[in-house]
C-alpha cells in the first residue's frame, strides 16, 4: 500500500527586528498627515470648503473683515499722529529740567557767595573787636576761620560688596538693612570720638563741623549741615598727631569702628599728618543765644 506524502509546512517568515516596537512603526509608517488629507478628500467631494454659504453669514463676514481692517489702520494713524506730540512733550519736558537746574545751581552759587562774604566780615569783626588772641581763638573754636596744624587723616568707606551680613552686630538694634553701608550713625560716633580724644578742628569732606553742625541720613545719603557726602569720607582732625590717633584707637568709637571693618568689610584708614588745612566752616547764624555781660557789668561797677 503506497505511502502517503509527508505534509509540508510553510516555513514560517523571520520576524522583524523591529516586531517589538509596532506602536512607533505604526505611527512612521501612517503619519498624521494621511489623516489630514482623508479629511480635506472628504470635503472637496462633499463641496464644503468652509466658507459661508448664505448671503447673510457672507455679508456677516466681510463686515468682520471690513471692521478689523478700520480698527488696525485707525490704530496705526493714531499712532503716528501721536508719536511726534510725544516727542515733542518729551523735548519739552527736558528743555524744562534743563533750565531748572541751571536756575538751582545759580542759585547755590549765590548762597556760597554770600555765605563766604557773611565767614569774612565775621572774621573781619572777630579780628576788629580789640585784636586780642582771645577772639581768634574763639574764632577757631568757632570753626569761622580757617585753621593748619598737624593731627590724623581718617577715611571711612563703604565696604567692597555693601549688604554683606556680618555676625554680632555692632550697631545693636539698629535696625539697618545695609550693613555695608557707612551710615550716618558710623560717622557720628567716629566724629564725637576724635573730640573726645583731643581734636580741636574736624572736617568731612571739607566742611568744617562747628557746633550748630549735624550729621543725617536722607536715604541711603549722609548730610552734614543738609549737605549730600559721597564716600569715601575724608575726616581730618587738626591736634596733637600721634597722640591722638592713640587715643582715638583706644577710644570705645575706635574700636566700633574697628568692629565695623572686622564684622562688616568696611574699609578704614588712619594716619598722622604733618600739617592739615581746614577751611571754615558756613555763616554760624545765632538766633537765640545772647551772651552774658551781667559779670562784666558787675566787674566794671
Amino acid at each position: 500500500m503506497p505511502q502517503p506524502p509527508p505534509v509540508r509546512s510553510t516555513p514560517t517568515p523571520p520576524s522583524r527586528p523591529d516586531a517589538s516596537m509596532s506602536l512607533l512603526t505604526n505611527v512612521m509608517d501612517h503619519s498624521l498627515d494621511d489623516g489630514y488629507a482623508e479629511a480635506a478628500a472628504r470635503k472637496r467631494a462633499a463641496g464644503d470648503r468652509g466658507l459661508p454659504k448664505t448671503l447673510r453669514a457672507k455679508l456677516g463676514l466681510a463686515a468682520g473683515l471690513v471692521l478689523a481692517a478700520l480698527v488696525v489702520t485707525v490704530g496705526a494713524a493714531q499712532a503716528r499722529v501721536a508719536a511726534p506730540v510725544m516727542a515733542k512733550e518729551r523735548e519739552e519736558l527736558i528743555d524744562r529740567i534743563d533750565r531748572e537746574t541751571a536756575a538751582a545751581e545759580k542759585l547755590e552759587d549765590s548762597v556760597d557767595e554770600l555765605r563766604a562774604d557773611v565767614s569774612a566780615r565775621q572774621r573781619e569783626a572777630l579780628k576788629t573787636s580789640g585784636g586780642s588772641d582771645q577772639a581768634e581763638l574763639v574764632g577757631v573754636l568757632a570753626g569761622a576761620v580757617e585753621v593748619h596744624g598737624p593731627g590724623v587723616k581718617l577715611i571711612v568707606n563703604d565696604a567692597k560688596e555693601a549688604g554683606t551680613d556680618g555676625d554680632g552686630d555692632p550697631r545693636g538694634s539698629s535696625g539697618f538693612s545695609d550693613t555695608g553701608r557707612v551710615r550716618d550713625r558710623d560717622m557720628q560716633r567716629v566724629v564725637n570720638g576724635l573730640w573726645e580724644s583731643g581734636a580741636e578742628a574736624i572736617s568731612i569732606n571739607g566742611q568744617r563741623l562747628t557746633a550748630l553742625s549735624a550729621i543725617r541720613a536722607a536715604g541711603d545719603a549722609i548730610l552734614v549741615d543738609n549737605k549730600p557726602l559721597v564716600p569715601p569720607y575724608t575726616v581730618l582732625a587738626v591736634g596733637d598727631g600721634e597722640g591722638l590717633s592713640r587715643r582715638f584707637q583706644d577710644s570705645a568709637d575706635g574700636l566700633y569702628l574697628n568692629a565695623l571693618q572686622e564684622n562688616f568689610g568696611i574699609r578704614t584708614n588712619i594716619s598722622v599728618q604733618d600739617d592739615l588745612r581746614l577751611p571754615a566752616a558756613p555763616s554760624v547764624t545765632v538766633r537765640t543765644a545772647q551772651p552774658n555781660t551781667e559779670k562784666t557789668e558787675k566787674g566794671t561797677s
